[in-house]
Formats: C-alpha cells, structure tokens, sequence
C-alpha cells in the first residue's frame, strides 16, 4: 500500500509514475495498491507530520549548505526515532511521458476503484504480466 499525495509526481494521471509501477509489479511479483489522500488534507500524510517536526527542530536556523541541512535533518527526531538520512543526486528528467497509444496497455494493467479511481488504484502483478503480454509490448 503506497499513501500518496496525489502531487504532480505520483498522480493517479501520471503516465510515467504508473507505467514504472506496473513494471514493478510484475518484476517484484507484489500487488501494488494505490491510495491517494483527497486535497487539502496535509494533515492525514504522516511525512507532513515530520516536515513540522523538522521545521520546529530547525527553528528559522538558516540552511547554509546541503552537509547542514543533513545534519539538521538527522539530528531531530520523530517519536523518538531520528531518521535515516540519504543525499540523492541522480538527476532525474522531467518532463517525460507516455502518449495516450504507449500508455494504453499499461492503463489496462490498472484496476481503478469505481467511483474513485482518480483516488485508488489497484496493480495484480499476475493481471499486469497477463495483459502486458497478451498485448506484446
């Protein structure tokens, strides 16, 4: 079970989110579910949690440098626990996305809850592997 945000990254309409969730999937061989908090409603996402955690941790301390923004990050804490840590520096493209024929057959693979399918979205790694080959992509 994946909690999302619904942002612009991993909407329930982003082609390239959805398409690499498919392939892991059927790769990993795990159901994927979907489940996206409405709008507005920050409060229910336990990361905004952490952020203001974080925030109040910081307290207005200017962040002069990326080694200072992952020392304040480790230093606070969250229920007790200080969190892990990573600098990320793979560049990703942006901007990228399937057309609507080269997003069809992955579309296939997603099982949208009627009446909310803009909200949650189920992936069978068996349904995806079936449907992906049956269409030969």
């Amino acid at each position: 079970m994946i909690n999302a945000d619904n942002g612009p990254e991993n909407s329930g309409a982003r082609t390239q989110w959805l398409k690499r969730l498919v392939e892991f999937s059927i790769r990993y061989e795990v159901n994927v579910q979907l489940a996206y908090y409405p709008p507005y409603h920050s409060k229910y996402n336990p990361i905004e949690r952490v952020f203001g955690v974080l925030e109040n941790y910081w307290n207005g301390d200017p962040l002069t440098s990326v080694a200072k923004a992952l020392d304040m990050a480790q230093g606070m804490t969250y229920k007790g626990i200080h969190p892990t840590v990573v600098l990320v520096e793979r560049v990703y493209p942006k901007g990228i996305k399937l057309n609507k024929k080269a997003m069809k057959p992955y579309e296939k693979c997603l099982d949208r809850l009627k009446g909310l399918g803009k909200w949650f979205i189920s992936i069978s790694p068996v349904t995806a592997a079936a449907t992906l080959a049956q269409i030969s992509i």
